[in-house]
């Protein structure tokens, strides 16, 4: 059963950083795509970041591009979001996901099955 655990969430002021880290389990972590996704309050589920397989492929939504950047570490099964300059509208609930299947770079929602629980990021101003 894959299980997908995020930790780095928190409170930060704008102009500040945060680094989110996902610990993967249950499967051959190196085998798949990875993807960081947002969900604020009243809103969808978005994609922030993608990543392929062995990390030579990455994807950003175009409010975070420059900002953030996704990497994986296959030997840890982790895979890391770090954001930088970050502003009020990045407030929200921060989720790791993985595909069902497949290694390349996916960025729509429905490749991704396996869900973390979510971790809290709030920007204040």
């Amino acid at each position: 059963q894959v299980q997908l655990v995020e930790s780095g969430g928190g409170l930060v002021q704008a102009g500040g950083s945060l680094r989110l880290s996902c610990a993967a389990s249950g499967r051959t972590f190196s085998n798949y795509a990875m993807g960081w996704f947002r969900q604020a309050p009243g809103k969808e589920r978005d994609l922030v970041a993608a990543i392929n397989w062995n990390g030579a492929n990455m994807d950003y939504s175009d409010s975070v591009k420059g900002r953030f950047t996704i990497s994986r570490d296959n030997a840890k099964a982790t895979v890391y979001l770090q954001m930088n300059n970050m502003k009020p509208e990045d407030t929200a609930v921060y989720y790791c996901a993985a595909p069902y299947g497949g290694s390349s770079l996916y960025v729509s929602r429905n490749y991704y099955h396996y869900w973390g629980q979510g971790t809290q990021v709030t920007v204040s101003s």
